[in-house]
């Protein structure tokens, strides 16, 4: 056999001993973790030729050499290291904003017209709630329970605390637009006697004189008819006053020139056509006018109240420019001063 087909044999010569096979570290072999170091610096010193070399001092950045380590201990009795400051403090940063006890903002900020804007619309929001329900005499449970929550949250924001003491404010005539609970509503039932409505009522302050004068005006298509009643106050508190009524006064009726009838009127659940009476108005018309010269120009007729029910009560719970709001004995009004623009 050819020797070309031999296979070749390697060997190696280890003089200093065998390999071993690997073998894997044992478990109880600690392992190495990085500690954290705060930044040094290495302070070296050049020596002369002369003298011999100086070893070199690492001193920490921060802190001295021959500070001492202080322990802090928690409430637990537990060692702990203190916190760390802010890295930066930022010179540029904003003013701390100011709060008192109660949670308001800085006493430099004016915040009067926000409070203004609210009531305003507080205000706004009461009349047309009960717009159209002739002061809340045909107004429902819920209109009403809506009319008295706005009442509610106006009565918590009084920015008259004590209206007696606040003349230019409470003098004026003042427009009812609601009431509640009131003796006012028999007065209010003539709105539903047909061709009967009532047009306005309102009340008349006078500080000067102490005295209130309360008006309920009346409209037909032939007349108006007004009636008023005059009282005295006495300042009783910074919101109360005492009133006691005096007299009653009955003016003349306003004859209207023109009579205007609608064409139905609503009686009783049934609707009446009134087409017949308008044919025959031009005789009726003549009629009136010969009335209305007749007492035109004829002082008002002037009652005396009497019985023991000519005192009451008045509580000012809500009052400014525009606004006033009463609670006594005879029940709860909203009223609105004349000329405002509330009432537009």
């Amino acid at each position: 056999m050819s020797t070309l087909y031999n296979p070749l044999i390697f060997t190696i010569k280890n003089p200093k001993g065998s390999l071993k096979p690997h073998t894997s570290l044992p478990s109880s072999v600690p392992t190495f973790r990085l500690r954290k170091f705060q930044n040094f610096s290495v302070q070296s010193s050049i020596s002369s030729s002369n003298e011999p070399e100086k070893p070199t001092s690492i001193t920490p950045d921060n802190d001295k050499a021959d500070d001492k380590m202080v322990e802090f201990v928690d409430e637990w009795g537990e060692k702990s290291e203190p916190e760390p400051g802010p890295v930066t403090k930022l010179a540029d940063s904003d003013p701390p904003e100011y709060d008192d006890e109660w949670g308001n903002g800085s006493p430099g900020v004016d915040v009067s017209g926000e409070e203004d804007e609210k009531l305003l619309e507080l205000k706004r929001c009461l009349v047309d709630t009960v717009y159209g329900t002739d002061f809340g005499f045909r107004a429902s449970s819920e209109i009403r329970a809506e009319a008295l929550e706005f009442v509610c949250q106006l009565e918590a924001a009084n920015p008259s605390p004590a209206p007696t003491e606040s003349p230019e404010l409470l003098d004026g005539n003042w427009i009812l637009v609601f009431t509640a609970f009131s003796e006012l509503l028999p007065l209010l039932a003539v709105g539903n006697i047909p061709l009967l409505k009532v047009e306005k009522i309102s009340q008349d302050v006078n500080t000067n004189s102490s005295t209130i004068e309360n008006a309920t005006t009346l409209s037909s298509p032939v007349a108006t008819l007004s009636f008023s009643a005059t009282a005295t106050f006495e300042v009783r508190s910074p919101s109360r006053i005492q009133v006691e009524f005096k007299e009653g006064n009955f003016k003349p009726p306003e004859i209207k020139s023109n009579i205007n009838l609608p064409e139905t009127v609503d009686l009783f659940g049934q609707k009446i056509s009134l087409s017949p009476v308008q044919q025959s108005l031009g005789p009726l018309e003549n009629a009136v006018a010969g009335i209305a010269r007749t007492i035109s120009g004829q002082p008002p007729l002037k009652i005396p109240i009497p019985g023991g029910r000519t005192k009451s009560w008045l509580l000012t719970t809500y009052l400014d420019k525009d606004m006033r709001i009463s609670r006594g004995d005879g029940g709860l009004f909203v009223l609105v001063k004349e000329g405002s623009s509330l009432l537009y």
